[in-house]
């Protein structure tokens, strides 16, 4: 099989069947053998009925249904785990990206080596202040932590070699740098290729404001993962190292101050410096627990289910 596209979506059953058809001209137009993978991701509207139909009068369409809202990223991770085509393909049901780009990605991975290609916006049809002005910055920044040169880290459109997908943890929301993970993982020959960005033409988005606070944490998460995730002692017992020779410098002071220069002056619990002393200390052995649970955790980790499904369509057939 040459591509299988994933497509994750939560309540869109009113673009499903022209995204649909517009994807399976582009795979016959360039004679692909090819699955699309419609993961829904527990909508309250007829997008599962609509698959359903779909899947009657197109074998190569398969489905996942989840039980209840999981998010874009257990979603995406459950589209990977059953993808059977050498290159993958992920885009979003909203009919914003283009599936016309399909046929050049693909060339792009299996003809030019690429492990994977992402697609960059880069004339965007969203809201300036809401969308485009936050979506700026968070790239800035995810190019700054994660030295991964990409003008749109967070583009639904991308291409991967089939051993990239089947060889990341995908989890939480991390969806929005998936490109890192994969350079964590080792897969450090990525590209880019300018997309076409069409205007929302059903319904409305599905991200709220909130996503600009998560985007930010799972940045600071990604990059705490990337440089210490294996290693969590490191960045701790660092700074507990650190903190206990700072309160260890005080209260030596504090003993040779009260022993030998000045031992008629001030209680030692009336000077600042003790409880300077005493904070750092404490601190620091915080930190050092926290690298022992951490260590600990690190070594005792099980991979755990996060989502359930409900309804499966055409996934044993090749």
């Amino acid at each position: 099989m040459n591509l299988s596209i994933v497509i994750p979506l939560l309540n869109e059953e009113e673009s499903l069947e022209e995204l649909h058809d517009w994807i399976a001209g582009v795979m016959q137009s360039n004679h692909f053998l090819y699955e699309i993978l419609f993961i829904d991701d527990g909508s309250s509207d007829q997008s599962w009925k609509v698959i359903e139909r779909l899947a009657e009068k197109n074998e190569n369409v398969k489905g996942i249904r989840f039980h209840k809202n999981f998010g874009k990223s257990q979603a995406l991770h459950a589209g990977f785990k059953v993808a059977q085509g050498d290159v993958i393909i992920t885009m979003d049901a909203d009919l914003q990206d283009n599936p016309e780009e399909i046929p050049q990605l693909y060339n792009l991975i299996t003809k030019e080596g690429f492990d994977l290609v992402s697609g960059w916006k880069k004339i965007r049809y969203d809201s300036l202040f809401s969308k485009n002005i936050p979506s700026k910055l968070f790239n800035w920044a995810a190019r700054i932590t994660s030295n991964v040169k990409l003008h749109d880290f967070n583009c639904g459109l991308k291409a991967f070699r089939s051993d990239v997908v089947k060889n990341i943890e995908v989890s939480g929301e991390m969806h929005r740098y998936i490109p890192v993970l994969a350079k964590n993982a080792g897969y450090s020959h990525i590209g880019e290729k300018v997309v076409k960005h069409q205007a929302r033409k059903y319904g409305k988005t599905k991200f709220g404001a909130e996503r600009f606070i998560n985007g930010l944490l799972d940045l600071i998460t990604i990059w705490f993962v990337s440089k210490f995730g294996k290693r969590p002692m490191h960045l701790f017992g660092a700074l507990g190292v650190l903190m206990f020779i700072i309160g260890f410098g005080f209260a030596l002071y504090l003993g040779i101050d009260k022993l030998f220069i000045n031992p008629f002056g001030r209680l030692l619990s009336e000077r600042p410096q003790f409880y300077v002393s005493l904070t750092s200390m404490i601190i620091g052995t915080q930190f050092f627990l926290a690298g022992f649970l951490g260590e600990i955790m690190v070594r005792s980790r099980v991979n755990v289910q996060r989502y359930t499904i409900s309804e499966e369509l055409n996934l044993s057939r090749p």
